[in-house]
C-alpha cells in the first residue's frame, strides 16, 4: 500500500514496485486518515509511508499503525534534508522497519524510477521469503556455541548494522557505563547527513561520547564513533596512536561505508584483541571482514534471528559458523562487558 500526498510520487512508486512480478500494489492513499480506513479493506503486507502529509503526518500515522497493526511492515519515504533525517530517525525509533530517501527535483523521471526499483524493491523483499530462494540452515542455539576464548584483553569493539533499525543502537548503547574502557567504532548503512544526525541523537542518550568520525580522529576508550555516510572508515596506526582514516574508495557490497572495510582494518591494527558485533540488516556486509577477524583470533557476536528486523547480515555470519555467540539484542552489551574484563 502506497501512502503519499503527491499523486506523481504515488504513481511513480506504484509503477516501480509493479515491475517486480512478486509484488502487487493493492492500493494508494493520499493521507493517513484514508490509509487507516483502508488497511482492513486492502490488507497490505507492507506500507510505504510519506513523512509530511496534510491532516495526519507520517509519524502520527506510524504510531497508530504500530498500535493497531503491530506486524505490518512500514517503510518511510524521507527527504534528504536535516529535518528529513531527524524525522526519519524518530520514525525508526518508534517502529518503522526501514526507509527510502526521496529523489531530488533535479532527477529525471527515468532516473527516479530506476532509483525506486534499486532501493525500494530490495527493502520490501528483505522482509519475506519467496519461492525458490535459498533457506539458511538453523544455527545452534547460543548455549551450544563455544564462548569467546578471551586469551587477550580486547582493545576495541567494532559494530556493523544496516539501515533496518538504527533503533537497535538507541536501545543498546545507552546501557554502556560511562567508564567503559573500550573504543567503539560503528558502520551504520546510512547516507550523508543521516549519520551525523544519528550520532548527535545518540550522544544525548548515552553516558559515552558519541560522534560522527572525522579524518584523523584519535581512537581511545570511552568514545563511540560512527562512520559518515559515503565514506569508508578504516583504522590506521600513527606511531603509537590509532586514528581514523576516511576514504571514498570503491563501494563494497554496494555499501559506502562498508562493514567489511572497518572489520578488516580492525584486524590489521588489533589482531585478536577485537570484539566484532554484527546486528540486524539486509545483505551480507561484514561476512568477509569477520572471516579476517576470526583468522586473527578475534571474538565475534551476532544478533539472533528472533530479535532482528532482518537477519541478513548476522544470519550470514552465524550460518557460516563464524559467530562465537548468537544473542538476543539486549544481551549484546552485557556480553561485551564480560569479554572486556577477561585477560
Amino acid at each position: 500500500m502506497v501512502v503519499d500526498d503527491s499523486v506523481v510520487i504515488r504513481r511513480l512508486v506504484t509503477q516501480a514496485l509493479e515491475q517486480d512480478p512478486a509484488l502487487e500494489v493493492v492500493g494508494a492513499a493520499s493521507n493517513g486518515v484514508l490509509e487507516l480506513q483502508r488497511i482492513p479493506q486492502w490488507n497490505p503486507d507492507v506500507i510505504t509511508l510519506d513523512i509530511e502529509m496534510p491532516d495526519m503526518d507520517g509519524l502520527e500515522m506510524l504510531r497508530l499503525i504500530r498500535r493497531d497493526y503491530p506486524h505490518l511492515r512500514v517503510i518511510m519515504f524521507s527527504t534528504l534534508t536535516e529535518r528529513g533525517a531527524a524525522i526519519t530517525l524518530e520514525a525508526l525509533t518508534i517502529g518503522a522497519d526501514d526507509y527510502v530517501a526521496k529523489f531530488s527535483n533535479q532527477d529525471s523521471l527515468d532516473r527516479s524510477m530506476t532509483r525506486l526499483k534499486e532501493e525500494m524493491i530490495p527493502k520490501i523483499r528483505q522482509f519475506f521469503r519467496f519461492p525458490g530462494e535459498p533457506v539458511f540452515a538453523t544455527v545452534p542455539s547460543p548455549q551450544s556455541i563455544a564462548s569467546p576464548g578471551g586469551k587477550v584483553r580486547p582493545q576495541a569493539v567494532v559494530i556493523g548494522i544496516s539501515t533496518g533499525r538504527p533503533a537497535a543502537l538507541s536501545r543498546i548503547l545507552p546501557t554502556l557505563p560511562a567508564d567503559s574502557p573500550l573504543p567503539i567504532l560503528i558502520v551504520q548503512h546510512m547516507p550523508p547527513l543521516f549519520t551525523r544526525v544519528l550520532a548527535e541523537r545518540l550522544n544525548v542518550m548515552c553516558a559515552l561520547h558519541v560522534e560522527e568520525a572525522i579524518q584523523g580522529s584519535v581512537v581511545h576508550g570511552g568514545k563511540v564513533m560512527i562512520a559518515p555516510g559515503d565514506f569508508h572508515l578504516k583504522l590506521i596506526r600513527d606511531q603509537t596512536t590509532i586514528r581514523v582514516s576516511l576514504d571514498q574508495s570503491e563501494q563494497q557490497n554496494f555499501c559506502w561505508p562498508a562493514v567489511d572495510v572497518l572489520f578488516r582494518s580492525a584486524a590489521a591494527i588489533y589482531g585478536s584483541a577485537v570484539i566484532a558485533v554484527v546486528l540486524t540488516g539486509m545483505g551480507q556486509d561484514g561476512l568477509r571482514g569477520v572471516e579476517v577477524l576470526k583468522a586473527h583470533g578475534a571474538s565475534v557476536l551476532t544478533q539472533d534471528e528472533e530479535s532482528s528486523v532482518v537477519w541478513g547480515m548476522p544470519g550470514a555470519v552465524a550460518n557460516a559458523g563464524l559467530a562465537d555467540l548468537v544473542l538476543p539484542l539486549d544481551e549484546v552489551i552485557p556480553q561485551i562487558l564480560r569479554c572486556s574484563e577477561r585477560r
